[in-house]
């Protein structure tokens, strides 16, 4: 069973940058995926940003593209996701989740393992 536990979160304001860390208790397979979803109340889970352990792909969502960036450390089994001019709409709860298999997927249910979640919230 993978874990998954995020941490960096934390309160920023507008235009500040912020790096989420991702630590997987192992790798799921070598052709596995790790991503990041966010979620604020009463909306559903949206895709962030995913990147496959082989480094073969990534790939982000439109809201996010040009701002944030996703990197691995295959040997430490974790993910990072640097955001960068933040803005209050970037406001949710960040949770990271993995799959066995490639390809990139942009669906929650795609996704077995999930992490806790780890608050970022974007002040004016």
């Amino acid at each position: 069973q993978v874990q998954l536990v995020e941490s960096g979160g934390r309160l920023v304001q507008a235009g500040d940058s912020l790096r989420l860390s991702c630590a997987a208790s192992e790798r799921t397979s070598s052709t596995g995926v790790i991503a990041w979803f966010r979620q604020v109340p009463g909306k559903e889970r949206e895709f962030v940003s995913a990147t496959t352990w082989s480094g073969r792909s990534r790939y982000y969502a439109d809201s996010v593209k040009g701002r944030f960036a996703i990197s691995r450390d295959n040997d430490k089994y974790t993910v990072y996701l640097q955001m960068s001019n933040l803005k209050q709409e970037d406001t949710a709860v960040y949770y990271c989740a993995a799959r066995n298999w490639e390809p990139i997927v942009t669906t929650a249910g795609g996704y077995n393992y999930w992490g806790q979640g780890t608050q970022v919230t974007v002040s004016s």
